[in-house]
């Protein structure tokens, strides 16, 4: 619509004809005094108003009121429509919404254009000429409803406009009402991590990492109180989101930070005292390899002979890496304290399983030499129990289970025979009847899983 549409639009929308007759009546005593010294010096009084003429001017000043008031809805339509269009955009970014903005300026041009007819008519025609013609006044009425009719449609067309925005519009409105909540909740995270930062702080801790964590959070808290006029409605929501849960994970640190300290603490003593029973039981390894080595073959033992030297080097590891723990956690250096406290932990777990393994092969070859029957009891007692399964509600059992533990009878029966001889390879029968043992389990859950968990 052009600038100066506006103003000459409002001096279109002047008083009507009748508020001006009622003027004129009022003003009628005083010209009838003026006029009447001309009347009686012989000049005549000429007529105000002739009867068709007027009723032209009436009903083309009616078409003028009624195009004023078609303008007018127009007029706030536009403007209310635009307030819409404006929400859209400070939101919505998408194709969608790039198309409505287009399509909104098509109609402000023809908005301009039925304007523009509006306005002519009304300039185009003086109805308060007194010497207005019956040709003239039916003229501008048939003019004026004709801008009238044009700006109806134009509105119609924008109303229909109107009606397909309410998607965008309403997603837009949804986001708006998002934004002052996002934007005071992050600001709430933000004082609940300095604060909690505080706590940790008089407690005696530094938390230095975490206050350089909520110390980088500074200038997304300036450009959210800037605000979203200048950085757009989505880029603040987003920025928002994002402060929001950064500083609340550095609250949710900071509360935790006292108790963490406090079980790096727990297991500084925990791991140097198992460091220091593991030296002990390291000491217990060596004789018994020596027992070992003077009763059984060397099959038997040969893979631990160096547990007690791996031993001894991994507990002077484990006590060097908790020296450099506890320093770390003086230094408050959190997570490479608890890095170096796994690193102690596996070195410790990994050397109790070696202490223990000598042990451990030492009394199961001693119950072996002493009654190996009790080993190939048991694992024929988890064959037969395969078998029987194998063969619940079969005449013939499937190959694919019979195979596996016909091999594991045949499997049994040669370690068995190694027992025979003068240095009998107990470990090696041992480690056989459990891997028969093994295959036939494998077996059980096969049948198992193929009858559905049945007998």
């Amino acid at each position: 619509m052009s600038a100066p549409a506006p103003l000459r639009a409002r001096r279109a929308l002047g008083l009507s004809r009748g508020a001006r007759d009622v003027l004129t009546l009022m003003t009628l005593p005083l010209l009838a005094a003026l006029a009447l010294p001309a009347a009686f010096a012989g000049g005549g009084t000429r007529r105000w108003f002739g009867g068709r003429s007027e009723s032209q001017r009436a009903e083309a000043q009616a078409a003028k009121d009624a195009a004023a008031a078609a303008f007018y809805e127009l007029d706030t339509a536009q403007r209310d429509l635009r307030i819409s269009i404006e929400t859209i955009t400070a939101v919505d970014d998408s194709p969608a919404a790039r198309r409505a903005v287009s399509d909104f300026e098509a109609l402000g041009r023809r908005i301009d254009e039925a304007s523009h007819q509006y306005i002519t008519a009304v300039d185009a025609h003086d109805l308060d000429h007194d010497g207005l013609e019956a040709s003239a006044a039916a003229q501008a009425r048939s003019e004026l409803t004709a801008a009238k009719d044009e700006l109806g449609r134009v509105k119609g067309d924008l109303d229909r406009f109107e009606q397909g925005l309410g998607p965008l519009l309403g997603k837009a409105e949804t986001q708006l009402a998002r934004l002052a909540p996002s934007v005071e909740r992050a600001r709430q995270a933000l004082l609940a991590a300095s604060n909690a930062l505080d706590g940790v702080r008089k407690s005696g801790l530094k938390a230095d990492d975490l206050a350089a964590r909520l110390a980088a959070l500074g200038p997304e808290l300036t450009k959210l109180n800037q605000g979203a006029g200048q950085h757009g409605v989505p880029e603040t929501l987003e920025r928002a989101e994002r402060v929001s849960r950064e500083a609340e994970a550095v609250r949710a640190e900071a509360e935790r930070l006292p108790g963490r300290a406090a079980e790096i603490d727990h297991r500084l003593v925990s791991l140097r005292t198992r460091a220091q029973a593991l030296t002990t039981r390291s000491g217990q390894v060596e004789p018994v390899l020596s027992e070992l080595r003077r009763r059984f073959s060397a099959a038997c033992w040969q893979d631990l002979q160096h547990v007690p030297e791996q031993a001894a080097e991994n507990v002077r590891q484990a006590e060097l890496k908790l020296k450099e723990a506890q320093a770390a956690r003086d230094a408050q250096r959190w997570p490479d304290a608890t890095s170096l406290l796994s690193t102690v932990r596996a070195l410790l777990n990994h050397t109790d399983e070696a202490v223990s393994a000598a042990g451990d092969r030492l009394r199961r070859l001693n119950a072996v030499a002493k009654d190996p029957q009790q080993e190939i009891d048991r694992t024929r007692f988890a064959i037969r129990d395969a078998q029987r399964l194998a063969m619940a509600g079969r005449n013939t059992p499937d190959p694919r289970h019979a195979r596996p533990l016909d091999d594991s009878v045949g499997r049994l029966d040669r370690a068995i025979a190694t027992l025979e001889g003068r240095h009998p390879d107990y470990w090696h029968f041992l480690t056989e009847t459990e891997a028969v043992r093994q295959s036939v389990a494998r077996v059980v859950s096969q049948i198992r899983e193929e009858r559905g968990g049945g007998v």
